[in-house]
């Protein structure tokens, strides 16, 4: 019996598409606000490591998702949530505690944010799910 979610496989392909255009865009604005506006440096490597940051940690959020729901395994569909919680968190640095907060970067990080909380509540039912069964067996 198939227990996997077609429905978080395709939200996790959306969320990392989305998220090569947020990592890009954002990191476009931290460039535009650091020529513009008086960054201070240690900010603007502040901002810039936490961004790449988030890139690894959606790395391995998109990768532990898409291995946990495929193979069924409760250990990565864990694993996804906690990366989910840590992504969660980064997103809303951007969003509320960056140096610089342009209209933009609230957009693109709300809309990020929505993409995490849909993958979160996805992960965490298909996780029972799995735990369900398992336990049924």
């Amino acid at each position: 019996r198939k227990l996997s979610s077609v429905t978080l496989q395709l939200l996790l392909h959306v969320t990392a598409a989305y998220f090569v255009f947020y990592f890009l865009f954002t990191l476009g604005l931290i460039i535009k606000k650091s020529l513009v506006l008086s960054y201070p440096s240690d900010a603007l490597v502040c901002d810039i490591f936490l961004l790449f940051l988030l890139a690894a940690l959606e790395f391995l959020h998109f990768y532990s998702g898409v291995k946990g729901n495929l193979t069924e395994s409760e250990t990565y569909v864990f694993g996804n949530l906690l990366l989910t919680g840590a992504t969660i968190l980064l997103t809303v640095y951007f969003l509320v505690w960056q140096s610089y907060v342009m209209r933009a970067d609230v957009i693109i990080s709300s809309v990020s944010l929505g993409l995490y909380g849909l993958d979160g509540v996805l992960a965490f039912s298909t996780l029972t799910r799995f735990a369900r069964f398992v336990s049924l067996s």
